[in-house]
């Protein structure tokens, strides 16, 4: 039976882990005779006719999607595709303030968090009671997040009401939130990869001095024991959410307790791989292999 499935890159970004995804992804799923062709998303022909989604020159088994279009993503399950992960896995991990909305009353430890108010006017000012009554909840030093963003570039440290009211007007116009800060977790934190539901893969992230640890900012990873209240937490979020694949990053709380940060539907690989030296690529191969070819 010939096999062939599709990587589905982003046709703007690209970076040398994505290169490192594709050349490991497509590695592993030789082990299982499956051919992986790599296409940018814009190469995608696909639209709705007479209120069907149609899909052109696309002759792939599934879809293996490195990439955070929703709306591509949707469109290849309303054609028939099995797309990993599934569009709506994507949507709710791509937009931060949804991703804490949707694993609330579930029981996972996540920060105090407040939506920022939507503003579609332009030249307003933010409203200082709502600003006095985040103060008050949060105080300082207080984490402020776009709702969209990644690689930790669009998480900011606010430390007085001066930076805060600054960045708060600075973000007005774009979906934002505001977070209790975690100092416990100053410039630390846990990676942990779950696929099928199961962590398979974990790293301890540690900065360089600023207050994320992300690897792209100059942290550093190093190999740890995972507690089980850590992999409790993964796994529970991963199944909440219906993530085939993620990358969750888990604060450390007061009590060395897990804390929810965030989820990454589309985490790179190259860091933890290296680090954990766990075949991250070929557990995924494998998993997509049994879910689509039995």
């Amino acid at each position: 039976m010939y096999k062939k499935g599709a990587i589905l890159v982003n046709p703007y970004f690209f970076r040398e882990d994505v290169q490192y995804q594709i050349d490991r992804f497509s590695s592993e799923f030789k082990k299982f005779n499956i051919e992986m062709e790599v296409r940018p998303c814009n190469a995608l022909i696909s639209y709705i006719d007479a209120g069907k989604v149609i899909v052109n020159d696309f002759p792939f088994d599934f879809v293996m999607y490195l990439d955070k279009d929703k709306y591509q993503a949707l469109q290849l399950e309303k054609a028939g595709y099995r797309v990993f992960n599934k569009s709506n896995a994507i949507e709710v991990c791509d937009e931060k303030m949804r991703t804490y909305q949707v694993l609330s009353n579930h029981g996972i430890n996540i920060p105090t968090t407040i939506p920022g108010c939507l503003c579609f006017t332009k030249k307003s000012k933010v409203d200082l009671v709502l600003m006095d009554k985040v103060e008050e909840l949060l105080g300082y030093p207080m984490i402020v997040k776009e709702s969209y963003g990644s690689l930790g570039k669009e998480v900011y440290l606010v430390n007085d009401r001066q930076d805060f009211l600054e960045k708060a007007q600075t973000l007005i116009r774009k979906p934002h939130l505001f977070q209790k800060y975690i100092a416990s977790s100053h410039g630390t934190d846990i990676r942990i990869i779950v696929i099928g539901k199961k962590v398979c893969a974990w790293m301890k992230r540690q900065s360089n001095g600023d207050f994320r640890s992300n690897l792209s900012e100059g942290g550093s990873a190093y190999k740890i024991d995972l507690p089980d209240a850590y992999r409790e937490m993964s796994e529970k979020v991963a199944e909440i959410i219906d993530l085939d694949f993620c990358g969750l990053d888990l604060l450390i709380g007061p009590q060395g307790e897990p804390v929810f940060c965030e989820v990454n539907s589309n985490a790179f690989i190259t860091g933890i791989e290296k680090t954990s030296e766990v075949n991250v690529a070929g557990i995924y191969a494998e998993y997509i292999y049994k879910e689509i070819y039995g």
